[in-house]
Parts: structure tokens; sequence; C-alpha cells
């Protein structure tokens, strides 16, 4: 049986599935039980468009977590990403209903929900209502209103939704294999809890996790989210571009840009030519001999491009007042090196790689931006989990409230088969 403290995660990339287990009694630092990785099949920039290849490899990575673990796999806190995904920030305001006018719990449930049907649409599936700020009688600024004398109780929050019919998808191959999906988690945002600090959310921060399908971006300001969003590129573009300007199959160029791509000048010899790949090595018959330099000048480009491309997905052209902390890349692009000096150039702003921090137990191969998002979906999980643990009378309505839950959505998953 899983501890009573077990949360899990699944990342669902484009690349790869990564399932993890861990014990997340303390949520500052959590101890990994078991890690499972598989090759993705079923998926294109982070959409399900083949429910039983994309099942399978799910199915595969959660065997070789739980083999790892020792334990089952019961529920899960899934990323889902994708174009498909939308957010914007919106205003809500409410009346304070008390005879004394003093915010309770319940003004700040009914301001939440008006938030909440702003955008309420059969098409569309919300995935996230989250406070940016309260303001109270014209006062902005509160954090936590309750408590707080007032009349009228205003909420910005950032909402996020996403299209019904790939959230059914991504949620018919977890929940396939028996595994119950506790909360579906915008990829961007679980990275965030993963690589960034406290100091670079309040002073402003831009992440960028760029995957191998799509490059998931949040932006931060005193503290809250203030934008997300999904670009549909990353590294397969990278590759694909590799394949096709060399001439080479996409398994090789992948092999290729792992090996020898660079962001970083490259030596070149006396001849001026540089270093050269002998096509035999990659398993290439017909002598082909590959430059280096013709590699890295078509990574060069597609970097460039897509660093462009979140320029201009920033809500202000002012980057020095809008992200003072700079930016942090994350994702398995990520890796590239000199990627940071190239986006240094492009934003004139400070640029580090993030890499997952806080995960003890078996777990080496999960210090590597490629990871991010999983253990952001851990630490997520861990948070929720610590919320839950309050009085004894509260842990039980938690966890009534989280067994019906479960219930219904196995009913669910029954009728849907």
């Amino acid at each position: 049986m899983p501890k009573k403290s077990t949360v899990s995660a699944i990342d669902v990339g484009t690349s790869k599935i990564a399932a993890i287990m861990a014990d997340a009694a303390d949520e500052a630092s959590f101890q990994v039980l078991g890690v499972g990785v598989a090759a993705s099949k079923g998926l294109r920039k982070g959409v399900v468009v083949n429910p039983d290849e994309a099942r399978e490899a799910v199915h595969e990575a959660i065997k070789k977590a739980e083999h790892a673990a020792g334990i089952k796999m019961e529920t899960a806190y899934v990323g889902i990403t994708g174009r498909h995904v939308n957010s914007l920030n919106t205003k809500s305001a409410v009346a304070v209903t008390r005879s004394d006018r003093v915010v309770s719990a319940g003004d700040l449930k009914r301001v939440l929900e008006s938030a909440r049907e702003v955008n309420s649409n059969a098409e569309r599936r919300l995935l996230h209502v989250i406070p940016r700020g309260y303001t109270l009688d014209g006062q902005d600024g509160v954090k936590n209103p309750i408590g707080m004398h007032g009349f009228r109780l205003d909420v910005e929050a950032h909402v996020v939704t996403a299209a019904t019919s790939s959230v059914q998808n991504l949620l018919k191959c977890v929940r396939g294999i028996g595994v119950d999906v506790e909360d579906l988690v915008l990829e961007p945002l679980a990275s965030s809890e993963a690589v960034l600090r406290a100091d670079e959310r309040e002073a402003g921060v831009l992440m960028a996790d760029i995957g191998a399908g799509t490059t998931d971006v949040a932006l931060f300001k005193e503290g809250s989210i203030w934008h997300t969003s999904v670009l549909p590129v990353g590294g397969y573009q990278i590759t694909r571009d590799i394949a096709i300007g060399l001439g080479v199959p996409f398994e090789i160029a992948e092999e290729i840009k792992k090996k020898y791509g660079t962001l970083l000048d490259v030596p070149q010899d006396k001849e001026g030519s540089g270093e050269k790949i002998d096509g035999a090595s990659l398993g290439l018959d017909n002598g082909q001999q590959i430059l280096v330099q013709d590699v890295n000048d078509i990574i060069r480009a597609r970097i460039d491009e897509l660093l462009r491309m979140l320029q201009l997905e920033m809500p202000s052209a002012n980057l020095e007042a809008l992200i003072p902390a700079g930016m942090v890349l994350t994702g398995g692009t990520s890796n590239l090196p000199g990627i940071d000096a190239v986006a240094t150039d492009v934003f004139r702003t400070p640029v580090r790689i993030g890499v997952p921090k806080d995960v003890y137990g078996l777990a080496d191969i999960l210090y590597d931006p490629a990871y991010a998002t999983a253990v952001g979906l851990l630490m997520w999980g861990a948070r929720r989990y610590s919320e839950d643990e309050g009085t004894p009378a509260e842990s039980a309505a938690a966890n009534m409230s989280k067994g019906l839950r479960r219930f219904v959505n196995k009913a669910k998953h029954w009728v849907n088969l």
C-alpha cells in the first residue's frame, strides 16, 4: 500500500514520459521513492494525437516508477501543455455580506467563483484560478483580506483554460491504466515551482521551459503569476531542421544535436573548416562528412528565432522594468551549451539555467533541466498535501472530499471505456 504521504507526478511530454513517486511528508524537501522514464509516443507538441500509443508510453513509465518504489501508484498530478491552453488576467468583485463587514472565507470563495465564471464555455475546461491580489474598498495590494473590514472585495486572478477535448484525451490516457488524476497542472506553473526562487518571483522574472514540442512560458511579478503562455516550438524543430539541412534521418540528427550541438564558438582548424563528423560513426554508409559548424549554425538560427518569439509574447516591451530579476531557462533544450549567453544578448537581461532543487533519494537523474516539470509537479502536489494536513476535522473532511472525487472519477472512467 502507498504511504499516506506519497505524492506522484506524471510529465507527459513530446519526447519522454516521466513518472515520479515521492514521500512528501515535508513540503520543503521530499524523498524520491521511484522514477520511471519512457520514450514518448502518440503525442505532438504536447497534445495527444494517438491515445493508444500515448497510454502505452505512460503505462511503461509508471510501471518503472512503481518497480523502483516498491508500491503502486494510485493517484498522480499530471502536467498539461499545448497551444490550446489560454490564460488571462481578470477582475471580479463582490459585496462583503457580514453585518460587521468583516471579510470571511466565504467572501473569498464567492469572489473567486465570480472570476471562474468569466470564461465559462463548454468547449473550454477551467484549469486554474490563481488570485494575484485583492483590493478592499479601493485599497490594493492586499494579500489576505480575511479578518479585514470593508464593503467591497475585488480580486485580480490569473485564469487558465484548455480545450475540453485535449483535456479528456489526456485524462483517458492516465485513467485508462488505473491511475486517478489528482489534479491537472499547467506545465509552466509546475516548472516554476522547481526552478524559481522566492526573491525572483517578487522582483519580476521570466521562466521559459524549452521542451521538445513546446516552450512553456511563465512570468512572475510581486510574488504572483503575471502571464503564462505556450509556444508550439521547441527542440523537435531544431532536430528537424538539422535532419533536413544535412540530409540525415531524424534519429541521427537528434544524436548529432545532443553530442555536438553548442551555441559557443567552435575552434577552427588551420584551413578554417572546423571539426568534421565522420558519417560512418553515426551509422551513415554514404561516406558523408558533416561540419560541426554547419550543425551549430542551424541550431543558432532556430534558437534565435525562438527567443524572438518569446519577446513577442511579453505583455510589455519594457523588460528592464518587467523582469528585473532576469530570465530562467529550463527544459531539455536549455542543456545546449551557451544558450544562456545567446538569451542574454537577445533579451539584454541576466539569464541563468534552472535546475530542479530540494530533491532527495533516488534523484540523481532529476538534477537536470529536462525534469523541471516532473519535479515541479511533485512540489505542487506536496504543497497541496501540506495544506490538507490541518486540524483532525479538516483532514477528515479533505480526505472524504478526495475519496468522493476519486470514486466519481473512476465511475466516469468506467462509463467512458
